[in-house]
């Protein structure tokens, strides 16, 4: 082999070298985008998805696509999450659809039952954070049970079974809870002593 022949092969193989290192620098930079780009959250109690949104992306109003991102794991009502959620999001992805923003808070601060105004979700999420820290099975010494702590005879006056005390699903908890709030008065249950 010439020296012409081996120098050239040298070159050759730099240049293959070279080109898979910027080949593999790209994908390092492409994976570190995404991972910079993609916030990991765990909820703290008072948090609500305007206040990480306004947090992690600079926009209070990008909460709509948080929760689109995270509807799964909150559930139907944006104004409910728990202290300790795992929240994952793209603030780049926040906020595009606006329209849930409008339908959303419209719909889910009412009672059809009572044709009255509860206090809103935030309400209810501050309840839950101070009450249980989100545990619906929680039951205290003095016999207080579940997400909103209800006492035994609280819970049967606003509907509650009493054989399901203690036991109860987060549904049927959440529903005694709606109860409490379409009546006059209902938040004193909580708000004296919450601070909420």
């Amino acid at each position: 082999m010439s020296t012409i022949d081996r120098v050239f092969g040298q070159i050759v193989r730099r240049q293959s070298r070279r080109k898979q290192t910027v080949r593999i620098a790209a994908i390092g930079i492409g994976a570190a985008a995404i991972v910079v780009g993609t916030h990991y959250v765990t909820v703290k109690p008072g948090d609500s998805l305007s206040t990480i949104a306004a947090r992690a992306c600079g926009n209070a109003s990008d909460w709509t696509g948080i929760y689109e991102q995270n509807s799964k794991l909150i559930g139907n009502n944006p104004d409910l999450i728990l202290p300790g959620q795992h929240l994952a999001f793209k603030c780049n992805a926040a906020a595009i659809h606006t329209a849930l923003a409008a339908a959303v808070p419209a719909t889910s601060n009412q009672h059809a039952s009572s044709g009255t105004q509860a206090p809103s979700g935030s309400f209810q999420a501050c309840v839950i954070a101070r009450e249980s820290g989100g545990d619906p099975n929680v039951m205290n010494a003095s016999g207080h049970y579940g997400l909103y702590q209800f006492s035994a005879s609280t819970w049967a006056a606003y509907g509650g079974s009493a054989a399901d005390f203690g036991h109860a699903s987060v549904a049927e908890q959440n529903q005694v809870f709606a109860n409490a709030m379409s009546t006059p008065g209902g938040a004193n249950n909580w708000a004296p002593y919450d601070g909420c």
